[in-house]
């Protein structure tokens, strides 16, 4: 990513705020693990989309029209011996060589400038709710301003959600938006297939996470999206399994969903696959109604549809495939009313995805859904899950989860599956898995 192309970002969002505006857009704190040692840190999505900068304890700070500086990025000073423990820092003159600030101050003084600058704003383009500490140092500020009224000070009359505007900027990604997250896609899909082609009975779910992790970290990517699931068995019918630590038995399937980070931006895939390397009727019947349900949902992302059709696609393939066979009874349409498939498939079929795996956007626009439009990306993931021991459901069915999951660019003329490369017909895993 370019220093113009944050640059832009920030000139588009000051373009929105107007006059009299500023806009306060704090990082991540950093996180303890246990006692002195701290979590990997992960700048905040939102702060690293407007600035490119990666440290704890800054903030930025947009204010349109002002003469004396646009853009001012608060943060840590140079330090010779904090660095030489914690690593290098920026300071004041990175900030306005290197990430484009117009202007940089240390972070230890944002009590004292701060107010300053308040006081010249109308409007606060702030996310209330994200930053507990900074919620508080702010309703302080505004009170110092507002004590000051008598000496004609008016300062700021009103909050505006800053992640309103924020978030749908990101919703919308550009050429190396796009960029990074293909590159993302073709590692973490690239990773699955060799996931695949590793994959035997006796094996450990955490030894499969492993590879995965070990596959993406040594061509580059930067980390994980997301904690890996690798559920093998009964356990692929946990949504969110991440404990990752039981055996791979001959006769099950795993379900692995796991994708990559490339410089903050993810990927997301999901894939099904039998431990021996060969589908059991069952596993391939379920297997085959899961992999038309995701087919026919990506052929309805396209510019112009709704955000929920391809959602309504996937509900309608499953729940016919289910009563053709026989796990669930009657018609239809009167088994989609009543959502009698959520028995089956309890989750929706896709997310946006961007920054964060589950990436910010609305859904919806004046109680409408969402039409999709060219640059947006979403996961496209049908599943259906039927635990050991479901009431009314014959043995041969359960212990089976199936997902699969790709990533889908809305392009002018229809879509683009970023993780294309990861087989996922019942011929080509079999292929794959027993060359």
């Amino acid at each position: 990513m370019t220093a113009a192309e944050f640059k832009r970002r920030r000139k588009q969002l000051m373009r929105m705020m107007g006059k009299n505006a500023i806009a306060i857009i704090p990082a991540a704190p950093e996180r303890i693990r246990n006692r002195d040692v701290h979590y990997t840190y992960r700048p905040d999505s939102d702060f690293f989309y407007i600035t490119g900068f990666s440290e704890p304890e800054s903030v930025a700070v947009l204010i349109p029209g002002r003469k004396a500086a646009e853009y001012i990025l608060f943060c840590r000073q140079h330090d010779p011996k904090r660095e030489q423990w914690e690593g290098r820092r920026a300071g004041q003159e990175g900030a306005v060589r290197d990430f484009g600030a117009d202007d940089s101050f240390p972070f230890s003084d944002l009590d004292e400038i701060l107010p300053r600058m308040l006081e010249q704003c109308e409007r606060i383009f702030y996310a209330m709710g994200c930053d507990s500490r900074l919620d508080r140092q702010m309703s302080e500020w505004i009170g110092k301003v507002r004590a000051n009224s008598r000496s004609g000070l008016q300062g700021p009359l009103e909050f505006v959600a800053l992640d309103h505007y924020l978030h749908d900027m990101r919703l919308y990604k550009s050429r190396s938006e796009i960029a990074l997250m293909r590159r993302a896609a073709k590692l973490s899909a690239q990773a699955h297939i060799n996931l695949m082609k590793k994959c035997c009975p006796g094996m450990l779910e955490y030894q499969l996470q492993a590879q995965f992790e070990y596959e993406t970290r040594v061509k580059k990517a930067t980390g994980q999206a997301y904690p890996a699931i690798v559920g093998g068995g009964n356990n692929g019918c946990i949504l969110h399994y991440i404990e990752n630590r039981d055996e791979l038995r001959d006769g099950d399937l795993v379900l692995i969903d796991a994708g990559c980070e490339i410089d903050c931006y993810a990927s997301d895939i999901s894939r099904t696959w039998p431990v021996n390397g060969k589908f059991s009727e069952p596993q391939r019947q379920l297997y085959g109604l899961v992999l038309k349900a995701q087919l026919a949902a990506i052929a309805k992302v396209k510019p112009g549809n709704k955000w929920h059709l391809p959602h309504q696609t996937a509900i309608r393939v499953i729940t016919r495939g289910l009563v053709e066979l026989g796990l669930l009874k009657g018609q239809a349409t009167a088994l989609i009313k009543k959502k009698a498939y959520e028995k089956f498939y309890m989750h929706k079929t896709g997310h946006w995805l961007g920054m964060d795996v589950h990436d910010v956007g609305d859904y919806k626009v004046d109680g409408e859904w969402r039409i999709l439009e060219p640059g947006m990306v979403l996961t496209v993931e049908p599943g259906l899950y039927i635990p050991r021991g479901t009431k009314g459901v014959h043995k041969r069915w359960q212990g089976i989860g199936i997902r699969i999951e790709d990533d889908v660019l809305v392009t002018k003329d229809g879509h683009d599956v970023l993780s294309k490369d990861v087989p996922k017909t019942p011929h080509e895993i079999e292929a794959l898995m027993n060359k």
